[in-house]
C-alpha cells in the first residue's frame, strides 16, 4: 500500500470522533467514505479473506435479520433504511482490522483521538464552570445538563463514555511505569467530567466500568486501587454537596425514582405491553414510536420514541426469536471472548470489551442501540476489540 493511501485513511480514521460531534451526517458521510474507499482498495489488492472469519458472518447472518425484520415490521418503510444501512458498520468493522493490524496505524489513530478527547474533556469543564463551552453552547436549557460541542443534545457524556476507556487502555499500554500515574489520574479527570454532565446512566456505567478496569489492571495493588476509588468517590460526594444542580441530578431525582408514576418506569411498562401483543417478532425496528403513537394507541402504551431500555427495545422491538438471535450473534462476537480477554495484558481490547458488556446492563435507562449515535459508539468499540488484538484481528488469525 502506497503511503498516500495510508495517509488518507489515516485522517479519515483520526476525524471519527469529530465527525461524531459534528453531527449525524458528517458521521455518516466519514464512515461511508472509510466504507467506500476500503471496498475500492481491497477490490484492487482482491483480498477477500476477511469473508471467511466468523465474526464477519456472524454480523451479515445479523444483517440479513434486520432485513427480515423491515419486511414483518409494523411500517416496513421506517426501519427499512436502518436496517438496510448496517451493512456500512460491517464494511467499517473490516476496515478497522485491515488498517489496525498495522501497529504504527493504531498508534498514530489513538493518540489523536488522546489529543481530541482531551480536550473535549477540557470543553465539559468549562462549560461547567460557565454556563456555555467555548463556542457558547449551552446555557441551561436542559436543567443544567451539559452540551458541549453537540449543541442542542446532553449526550457529551455518553460521548466521552464511548472512547475514554479506550484512551486510557491504549496510554496505559504506551507509557512507561512512571508515567502510567500520570494516565490514571486523567482516567479519574475522564470519569468526574462524565459526572458533571449530569447524565446519570452514563456516569454509572463508566463509574463501574473504571473500577472493572482497574481490577483487571496488573500494574496497581489493591491498596492503591482501594485508595484511587475511595478518593473518586469522597471527590464526587464534595462535588454534590456544593452543586443544587448535582444534588438534584443524584440525590433527588433518584429518590423519586422508587415513587409511583415515575416516568422510566411507565416507558419500561409500555415497552413490556408492546411485546406481549407482538410476542415472536415485535413490531419492527424503529416502529416502537408508531405503535405507541398512534390514534388507536392502547392504554398502557406510553407514546415516545423508544422503550429507553436496552431489553425492553429489543423485545418490543424484535420479540423474543429477534431478540435471541440477535443476542446469540452478541455472545459469539462479544461474551464468548471473556476468558482471553482476562488473560490478555491488552488493555486497549480490555477496555472496548468492558464498555460493550456495560451496555447490556439491565434496568438502567438507553439510548436505541440500532440508533446511528449509539450503534456508531458501539460497532467503533467492537472493531477495535477485534482489530487492536494480535488473537481477534481478522486479518492477523482466522478463527
Amino acid at each position: 500500500m502506497s503511503e498516500k493511501i495510508n495517509n488518507y485513511f489515516l485522517v479519515l480514521f483520526s476525524l471519527i470522533p469529530i465527525s461524531i460531534i459534528s453531527g449525524s451526517l458528517i458521521s455518516l458521510s466519514n464512515i461511508l467514505l472509510i466504507d467506500i474507499s476500503f471496498l475500492i482498495l481491497i477490490m484492487v489488492n482482491k483480498d477477500y479473506s476477511f469473508l471467511k472469519s466468523k465474526p464477519v458472518k456472524y454480523l451479515f447472518l445479523l444483517y440479513l435479520y434486520l432485513i427480515f425484520n423491515s419486511l414483518i415490521s409494523t411500517d416496513r418503510e421506517i426501519g427499512l433504511a436502518r436496517n438496510l444501512g448496517f451493512i456500512r458498520m460491517i464494511i467499517l468493522f473490516v476496515a478497522f482490522n485491515y488498517f489496525f493490524n498495522q501497529k504504527l496505524f493504531l498508534k498514530k489513530v489513538l493518540y489523536s483521538w488522546s489529543i481530541i478527547l482531551c480536550f473535549i474533556l477540557l470543553d465539559v469543564f468549562f462549560e461547567s464552570l460557565n454556563g456555555k463551552n467555548i463556542f457558547g453552547f449551552g446555557g441551561g436549557e436542559y436543567g443544567g445538563r451539559l452540551v458541549s460541542f453537540f449543541k442542542d443534545e446532553p449526550i457529551i457524556g455518553g460521548y466521552i463514555n464511548g472512547f475514554y476507556l479506550i484512551i486510557i487502555g491504549f496510554l496505559l499500554n504506551e507509557t512507561n511505569f512512571k508515567n502510567k500515574n500520570v494516565i490514571v489520574f486523567l482516567s479519574a479527570l475522564f470519569l468526574i467530567g462524565i459526572f458533571l454532565t449530569g447524565e446519570r446512566s452514563n456516569t454509572i456505567r463508566a463509574f463501574l466500568g473504571l473500577i472493572i478496569f482497574y481490577l483487571a489492571y496488573k500494574e496497581y495493588g489493591i491498596k492503591k486501587k482501594i485508595i484511587f476509588f475511595t478518593s473518586i468517590f469522597v471527590f464526587f460526594l464534595l462535588l454534590i454537596s456544593n452543586s443544587s444542580f448535582l444534588k438534584s441530578r443524584y440525590v433527588s431525582q433518584i429518590k423519586s425514582y422508587f415513587h409511583t408514576n415515575q416516568i422510566y418506569f411507565e416507558i419500561y411498562k409500555s415497552g413490556f405491553e408492546v411485546f406481549k401483543d407482538n410476542k415472536f417478532f415485535g413490531v419492527g425496528n424503529k416502529n416502537y414510536r408508531i405503535e405507541t403513537c398512534n390514534l388507536d394507541k392502547k392504554e398502557n402504551y406510553y407514546c415516545t420514541t423508544h422503550p429507553h431500555q436496552i431489553y425492553f427495545e429489543m423485545l418490543s422491538e424484535h420479540g423474543i426469536l429477534g431478540s435471541i438471535l440477535i443476542f446469540v450473534v452478541l455472545y459469539k462476537i462479544i461474551f464468548s471472548k471473556i476468558v482471553k480477554t482476562l488473560r490478555n495484558n491488552n488493555y486497549i481490547m480490555t477496555a472496548s470489551f468492558i464498555y460493550l458488556t456495560l451496555i447490556f446492563l439491565p434496568l438502567l435507562p438507553s439510548g436505541a442501540f440500532f440508533n446511528d449515535y449509539m450503534l456508531t459508539l458501539f460497532m467503533i468499540n467492537l472493531s477495535i476489540f477485534y482489530s487492536s488484538s494480535k488473537a481477534f484481528n481478522i486479518f492477523r488469525k482466522q478463527e
